[in-house]
């Protein structure tokens, strides 16, 4: 069934994903004029207009003076220290691998000392680091949304055999929102010394996945065990994670045999990052992203351009497209991502639009495939995924929807 159509980010460059953040969510571009009537017949009125907005401050693409490396030696590392480089944070991931956040020298710019690191490390991916947000849209009050409905998503999969093992990376959630009060939750956050994240937008992306049954707000798959690993913090009134702590989040899931990784956030292109992804990928981790909320003319937004992750956009009740995600020959898949329901960070719920609440459908998607055919390869899942797609727009897989609107699929519906 084809439905009508309803009427990338790079490393460098003005802060391109970001403008939509900042976004009043107002259609009439921010300007009205008074006194026009639109007749051109009568006496020539004044036009009088209202003040321009100030545009808003954009927001840092990366850190300011610091190189991502990944993969040096503790020789290499030595030499760099000697070259007035000096270490912020340093992780050991879990194959061996050095992961150290840089301080440039103040006289060295940014792409000489990446430069120099990238000499020592071309074959691990070091790159900035960058800063990746959470593609949480706009929050919307109204009534529930029949997102399930309109998926044919099963009433219940408990005897349906074993879920997997998903991950989340995101900002920190309340585990003792009464939606997540019986949910199999391991939560995570490395201490490291910044301001701790809000809790908004990770309960609200956790509750969808695993949100209790009965509760205000049921999860898709409830019955699943979710680790959530808190990568975000707080800079001011940004609220942020970055290439260092994503891809040290990322590792930290790996290393806990997850099978899918939701992750509803966004940035630019990142090597370290990059790497990270692929050598996920061909350990058999399923990575799903959020295709991001910058509009239609942005630039592709990372993770989820990179070819080995699932990139989901956001459609509404009708299958329209949700005006502000991105698009592109990436995008693989629509979902529910307009007035979907689910938990608020304190109590009760509310609807939320974005991008961001369209991945998890996808990750629950996913979960069912493996659940009633643990040995799925990812290729496997995603070719499933794609074909059992409902087209959209224009007939076969476009810039817009991808593949079209993701379905339920399981064994025993």
């Amino acid at each position: 069934m084809t439905l009508p159509m309803q009427p990338h980010i790079g490393s460098e460059g003005p802060s391109l994903f970001l403008a939509a953040l900042a976004d009043d969510d107002d259609d009439d571009g921010g300007r009205r004029e008074i006194g026009d009537d639109d007749d051109d017949d009568g006496p020539t009125r004044r036009r009088v207009r209202a003040p321009r907005a100030t545009p808003p401050t954009p927001l840092p693409q990366r850190a300011a003076n610091e190189i991502l490396a990944r993969g040096l030696s503790e020789d290499d590392l030595a030499g760099l220290l000697q070259q007035d480089f000096s270490t912020l944070e340093s992780n050991r991931l879990s194959n061996g691998q050095l992961l150290v956040r840089l301080r440039k020298p103040a006289a060295l710019s940014m792409n000489e000392a990446l430069a120099i690191v990238r000499e020592l490390t071309s074959d691990d991916g070091s790159d900035f680091n960058h800063f990746y947000r959470s593609e949480q849209g706009s929050a919307c009050n109204g009534i529930d949304c029949p997102a399930r409905q309109m998926i044919d998503w099963p009433v219940s999969t408990a005897a349906c055999g074993s879920l997997p093992r998903i991950g989340m990376v995101d900002t920190g959630l309340n585990a003792q929102h009464k939606a997540l009060e019986g949910a199999k939750i391991q939560l995570h956050r490395f201490d490291d010394g910044r301001k701790a994240s809000d809790l908004l937008h990770g309960t609200a992306v956790a509750a969808l996945l695993v949100g209790e049954a009965d509760s205000r707000s049921p999860g898709l798959i409830p019955e699943a065990e979710l680790l959530a690993v808190d990568a975000f913090h707080r800079a001011g009134q940004d609220q942020r994670t970055d290439a260092f702590s994503l891809i040290r989040a990322l590792d930290y899931l790996a290393d806990r045999q997850v099978r899918i990784v939701n992750l509803s956030l966004a940035g630019p292109a990142n090597e370290a990052l990059e790497a990270q992804v692929s050598k996920m990928d061909k350990t058999g981790i399923l990575l799903i992203a959020a295709a991001g909320n910058t509009g239609p003319a942005a630039p592709p937004a990372h993770p989820a351009a990179y070819p080995q992750v699932i990139a989901v956009t956001a459609v509404d009740r009708r299958g329209t497209i949700y005006r502000r995600a991105n698009r592109g020959p990436h995008i693989d898949l629509a979902a529910p991502g307009v007035d979907v329901w689910t938990a608020a960070s304190i109590r009760g719920a509310r609807t939320k639009t974005g991008t961001s609440y369209a991945a998890p459908f996808v990750s629950a998607a996913a979960a069912l495939l493996l659940q009633s055919e643990p040995g799925l390869t990812n290729e496997q899942i995603r070719s499933r995924l794609l074909a059992d797609a409902r087209d959209l727009g224009p007939q076969g897989r476009d810039n817009i929807f991808g593949e079209g609107l993701v379905t339920a699929q399981t064994a025993c519906r």
